[in-house]
Parts: structure tokens; C-alpha cells; sequence
């Protein structure tokens, strides 16, 4: 049964407290502000946690050539990549990240900067124009007592349970595993590959991952991000939901011709 406008209507179900409340069945993305495009959970709400969630298969139409991860895909066919390019673009995709994760946590003028920061790493500005505008913005966001207190104990992801689901890149590398401890990984990943703008060096992509772990064409990173959301969703009010989502971010666009059957939460 339907209401008008095609929402569908509650059906009553007990919580985890034992009390009979009313389930929602919603579908979160794929066109969500700041969520990623292309992207759908199907969850089922009682009051505003999240009862159930499974993952729909993703698209397999959109074109197989993630932007992200261009520097790998062209290293690998052969092409010559220097170590700044692919620091560039790695530094690019973590701060497009980071905009993503600011906004929903409700802090607009960050995501702006993290945004501003992506733009002109993509637009090739040096790392001399880079570096003294990411340090400060890198140390205002890793050290903000608020962002950390309304993220703490979030999306907790252990690095056994990461290893064991096939996440690599920061994900795994990111200590606690929860969201300050993913968003923190990335800023100092940020750094790390500012650092790194200059370098000329042949650019090898089996031995430096891509943004989101190690590049594999047939099982790309984030479909093991994928992979994991919908058990790390189970229990959590869709404030804290969105906030696991974003802290993982996984990118559809890998996805793509990537047949691979998802669990099912």
C-alpha cells in the first residue's frame, strides 16, 4: 500500500528495546545532496535507525573509466605517469572526500575550502600555492573538538574486520576505524602526496594505491567499501549513517562493469 506521492507506508515491527514501532522501507541515494551519485542502500527505518540495509547491485551502464583513477589505468596500459600526477589526483580525490564528509557533518565553510583545494590541485596549481593553504585547513579539520566529539565511536570498522572484507587504502590504514579516524587518515594522506607534487620519478601502480586502496580492475577498491556498509549501518540513526557513508565513500564509478554480486545486509 501506498500513500499519494508514492511513498510507502509504515508497517509496525518491534525495535531492538522490544518495543512495537511503526518500519519504513527507504531508499537512501541514489541522488542524495553530498552522498555518492549512483549509489543506493535500501534501509529499513523504525523511528529513525536503521533495521536492515542492503545494497542494490550497481550500475553496470555507466562508463567503466573512473576519473579518480586515471593515472593507474594508464600506467598500467603502458602510458608514462610521473609520481606528481598520480600524487596530485590522489591528493584531489581525498579532499573531494573530505568536502563530502564536512557537509554532512554540518560544516559548510570547510567543505567549501576542501572543495576550492580539489579544484586547484585538478587546475595543476604548484605545490608552492598548495602547500601554505593545506596545512592550515588539514590542522583546523584534524584538530576540531567538535567535528571530533559529533564523530567519535561512529561506523567503527576494525582493520581485522577491513582486511577480512578486502578493504585497502586508507580505510584499513586509518587507526580507531571509526570516522575521525577515517577523515584524520585522509588529511594526513593529503600531505603526504602535497608532499609529493614535484616529483618526476616513473609512477608504478602496483606499488602505490590509488585513492580508495590498491587498484584491481576485475575487483576494484571500493566495491569492497561497498561491501561493508550495509553491516556497519545496522543499528545506526540516519544522522550517523550518512556520516559512515561519507567516511568510506565509495566511488560508483569504479563500480562500473564490475559484476561482482553484493552482500546482502
Amino acid at each position: 500500500m501506498e500513500m499519494p506521492g508514492g511513498l510507502p507506508m509504515p508497517e509496525p515491527g518491534e525495535d531492538r528495546d522490544g518495543l512495537t514501532l511503526d518500519r519504513l522501507h527507504v531508499p537512501l541515494g541514489p541522488f542524495l545532496t553530498d552522498w555518492p551519485a549512483g549509489l543506493t542502500l535500501r534501509v529499513v527505518l523504525q523511528g529513525d535507525v536503521i533495521q536492515r540495509a542492503d545494497l542494490d547491485e550497481p550500475p553496470t551502464d555507466r562508463p567503466a573509466d573512473p576519473f579518480w583513477c586515471r593515472p593507474w589505468l594508464r600506467a598500467a596500459a603502458g602510458e608514462p605517469v610521473g609520481v606528481g600526477e598520480a600524487a596530485r589526483r590522489r591528493a584531489a580525490a581525498h579532499l573531494d572526500s573530505l568536502g563530502r564528509l564536512l557537509s554532512v557533518a554540518g560544516w559548510p565553510a570547510e567543505a567549501v575550502t576542501a572543495r576550492r583545494l580539489r579544484d586547484d590541485l585538478l587546475e595543476e596549481a604548484p605545490a608552492s600555492v598548495i602547500l601554505p593553504r593545506v596545512e592550515p585547513f588539514a590542522r583546523r579539520v584534524g584538530r576540531s573538538r567538535t567535528l571530533y566529539w559529533l564523530t567519535r565511536g561512529v561506523g567503527p570498522l576494525s582493520t581485522a574486520d577491513a582486511r577480512a572484507a578486502g578493504v585497502t587504502g586508507p580505510a584499513v590504514r586509518a587507526s580507531g576505524g571509526d570516522v575521525p579516524a577515517r577523515y584524520r587518515r585522509w588529511l594526513t594522506e593529503v600531505m603526504e602526496a602535497v608532499g609529493q607534487l614535484d616529483a618526476t620519478d616513473p609512477f608504478d601502480p602496483v606499488a602505490q594505491e590509488s585513492p580508495r586502496g590498491r587498484w584491481d580492475a576485475e575487483r576494484p577498491p571500493s566495491a569492497a567499501l561497498a561491501w561493508v556498509l550495509p553491516r556497519l549501518l545496522l543499528g545506526a540513526e540516519l544522522g550517523a549513517a550518512r556520516l559512515v557513508v561519507a567516511s568510506l565513500d565509495p566511488d560508483p564509478d569504479e563500480l562500473a562493469g564490475c559484476r561482482r554480486e553484493m552482500a546482502r545486509g
